[in-house]
């Protein structure tokens, strides 16, 4: 079978079969075709290790990010244990493949006295009776509440909140289901939105939606506009140029460990399959506590 014909029935595995993520999926089939491209049309058993680190190297060449490279790794690794597992190739060229060390980066973080601000500010818009300032707050509230990631806000649905106990059912990477808690706020925040700020939303739209949160137009609120609304009312309290939604995740995150939470329970919380994932956090709340020993102990 030819390279770029495995890698496509590859990419379609991931989405079909595995449920990985839609950018996931984009981000594999992007780096797929790149190296179809680079090696050309071969068949995939005579893609060798040599073929591979030209691959690599060409796109370090380029000035991609040692993540990127990483990412493309790990892309290349996957697809050629699954060509193995489905007899397409007798070895697999990537084994001995090393994949260049992620720099470690601390993720960007607000205070809690920058959250509290933010957050008072979009309720005091919200007081106005804006259908989109209603939403806005609560879409604020529990991104921070409940530490979710923008595309399981997005999908959320009327049905998968309880704002009797304080819970969203989300689906997560790899179509895992969980349920995480938000409080008071996010809860009050939400009640609003839906008695008095999503009727005149809903009817905008031709067909009725089951999303929570919706659009101008009267449809399900989409990734960019939450992007948008972020970056709008964050980026100036982190003194960051470009921030999104993930950044409330990491914040919420933070501000849990800091409180005290176990990190396990966190990582129940933010849905992540490792722990060593969640351990970065651990990494934010010590490095601002050592920020905040420097500036406080005359010995320091």
């Amino acid at each position: 079978m030819e390279l770029s014909t495995a890698t496509s029935a590859f990419v379609d595995h991931l989405d079909r079969v595995r449920r990985l993520s839609p950018a996931t999926v984009r981000a594999y089939r992007s780096d797929l075709r790149d190296l179809s491209a680079t090696v050309g049309e071969v068949a995939v058993e005579q893609v060798t290790l040599e073929d591979l680190r030209d691959w690599l190297w060409a796109a370090t060449q380029r000035g991609d990010a040692r993540s990127t490279l990483a990412r493309r790794t790990a892309a290349v690794r996957s697809f050629f244990a699954w060509a193995q597992d489905e007899e397409l190739i007798a070895h697999d060229p990537s084994l001995r493949l090393v994949a260049p060390k992620r720099g470690r980066t601390l993720p960007t973080v607000a205070s809690k006295d920058s959250m509290t601000a933010l957050l008072d500010a979009q309720r005091a818009a919200a007081s106005s009776g804006d259908p989109a300032a209603l939403r806005d707050h609560a879409i604020l509230e529990l991104l921070y509440g409940a530490g979710i990631r923008v595309s399981e806000l997005c999908g959320l649905d009327i049905d998968d909140v309880d704002l009797d106990r304080g819970t969203a059912r989300v689906l997560g990477k790899g179509a895992k289901e969980r349920v995480v808690p938000f409080g008071t706020p996010a809860r009050d925040a939400i009640g609003a939105f839906l008695i008095r700020g999503r009727p005149p939303l809903a009817a905008r739209a031709a067909v009725t939606s089951p999303a929570l949160f919706l659009g101008v137009r009267g449809g399900r609120v989409g990734p960019r506009a939450v992007y948008t609304l972020v970056a709008q009312v964050l980026a100036p309290l982190v003194g960051a140029e470009t921030v999104g939604p993930h950044a409330l995740r990491h914040t919420a995150a933070t501000h849990l460990l800091d409180g005290g939470a176990d990190l396990r329970a966190v990582q129940e919380i933010l849905g992540h399959a490792s722990l060593g994932t969640t351990q970065i956090y651990t990494h934010v709340s010590s490095e601002r506590l050592a920020a905040t020993y420097r500036l406080a102990h005359p010995r320091a």
